[in-house]
């Protein structure tokens, strides 16, 4: 790619050293400097902490170098990416790491150094322009390109507010994507929805006057069979059920999930995985108007379930149903379905964990190995079917959002697993949202999950 945020130094060109040094090993570091960039180092009062760095200039005064302080164990353990600030901290030019030799290591920090230079300029500023990083050898150049570009295409719609990111905008966005990959699209629309049996798809979206879709992407003619499923509520009101103001606030990320899907699918196509890759996303918005659904209808869905409606704010849940009923008619080797679903996974686990479920534990293993390697932190969750009683009212199939509030999250997957008899089924309750700036992460929308799921593919899928 051509593209600076996602582009590393040639292999062979100058590049400055940027010396990676631990708490505990300063005195050895400095020793190796000459007298005045040991001087300047000291002056500077660099110890080697997390985050830290020095520039050492040459006797003209001009940057030739940087100290950059790692930590110790245990500051790195709290904190990912720690490395990334340097890329937009550091003078323009080439830079490469010295003295980080653990390929894990090397590959989190290069990974960070791509994503810093993420910014959302749409509507203000520029974009920045990051020094460059020199990839060490023996690591995947396009593999972290792919990961960094698909973080940002989900970074994007996120950050997009709902008036420039509605249903209509959605589909645009993975129309955007299928042609760049020459992949196939449909999109079912409004009425045809009811005439092909999408009743919660359209039921939901009916009373906005942004029409309710479903997207359906297909890319890949060979190899094993992988499903994506993605929520795209691109707001939320609640419904009749009507949010406070403030629970509204962040309701344009309630697209979360189709969001990271769509990242996670553009990493697939940019690396040319051998697998038959389907997308779907149920595109709605969920508003306040004379065709809203009721608290107490009982609504029928694609696979003949009925559900009765206990709050209209609890419709991820009911688009995400027969969207993965039709995932499951094809019966592929994997269905994953992504969702910002319920405010009890974020009392659970906070922002920055991807909770996850599994009906395998195979599956979840792998999940949790390639979260660890892809530095994309998830947290698995449990299927508990003593629990299935909650989300059975009596007067319905299924209950959409069980009184007494307990277990919300589990309640919440166990629903969306009554939509899928494939055997091996994936949910991840995203919160899709960066509170506060971090390394690598600005405030703003953010994917989880989706490199966990990369890292993981050959594993899940026998690649």
């Amino acid at each position: 790619m051509s593209d600076p945020l996602f582009s590393f130094a040639p292999p062979g060109v100058p590049a400055r050293p940027i010396h990676v040094v631990p708490e505990g090993e300063t005195d050895t570091a400095l020793a190796s400097l000459s007298g005045p960039q040991r001087r300047w180092a000291e002056a500077q009062g660099f110890t080697g902490k997390l985050g830290s760095h020095v520039i050492l200039p040459d006797p003209e005064g001009a940057p030739v170098a940087v100290l950059a302080g790692y930590g110790t164990a245990e500051s790195r353990a709290r904190q990912r990416f720690a490395l990334a600030p340097l890329a937009t901290a550091l003078p323009a030019g080439d830079y490469a790491f010295h003295g980080l030799d653990d390929p894990a290591a090397l590959a989190e920090q290069s990974l960070g150094w791509l994503l810093a230079g993420y910014g959302f300029t749409r509507y203000k500023g520029t974009p920045a322009t990051p020094a460059r990083l020199q990839l060490a050898p023996g690591l995947d150049a396009a593999r972290l390109i792919a990961c960094a570009a698909g973080e940002a295409l989900t970074r994007d719609l996120i950050n997009t507010p709902a008036n420039d990111m509605g249903p209509e905008e959605l589909e645009a966005a993975a129309r955007s994507l299928a042609s760049r990959f020459a992949a196939d699209i449909t999109v079912i629309r409004d009425q045809d929805l009811l005439a092909q049996n999408f009743p919660l798809i359209h039921t939901v979206g009916h009373a906005s006057d942004r029409r309710p879709r479903l997207i359906d992407l297909r890319w890949g003619d060979a190899g094993p069979a992988l499903t994506l499923v993605g929520k795209g509520v691109c707001f939320d009101t609640g419904g009749l059920n009507l949010k406070p103001g403030v629970s509204m606030a962040l309701m344009k990320k309630d697209m979360g999930g189709a969001a990271t899907v769509l990242g996670l699918a553009q990493m697939i196509m940019a690396l040319g995985l051998r697998l038959r890759l389907r997308v779907l996303i149920p595109a709605v918005e969920n508003s306040v108007a004379g065709g809203a659904f009721r608290p107490g209808d009982i609504l029928p869905s694609r696979k003949g379930l009925t559900v009765e409606i206990n709050n209209t704010d609890a419709e991820g849940r009911l688009v995400l149903a027969d969207a993965l009923a039709l995932a499951d008619e094809e019966s592929p080797d994997l269905i994953l379905s992504m969702a910002t679903l319920t405010g009890a996974a974020r009392v659970a686990v906070g922002p920055d964990l991807a909770p996850f479920y599994a009906t395998r534990p195979e599956d979840a293993a792998a999940l949790r190995a390639g979260a660890l390697r892809a530095a994309d932190p998830v947290w698995e969750m449990p299927f508990h079917a003593p629990y299935e009683k909650m989300i059975e009212p009596g007067i319905a199939d299924l209950d959409n959002a069980p009184s007494g509030g307990f277990a919300g999250s589990i309640t919440a997957a166990l629903f969306l697993r009554r939509f899928v008899e494939a055997p091996r089924y994936l949910h991840f309750d995203i919160y899709g949202w960066q509170p506060s700036a971090a390394p690598a992460r600005p405030k703003g929308g953010a994917g989880q999950g989706a490199r966990a799921v990369l890292e993981a593919l050959p594993e899940l899928l026998g690649l």
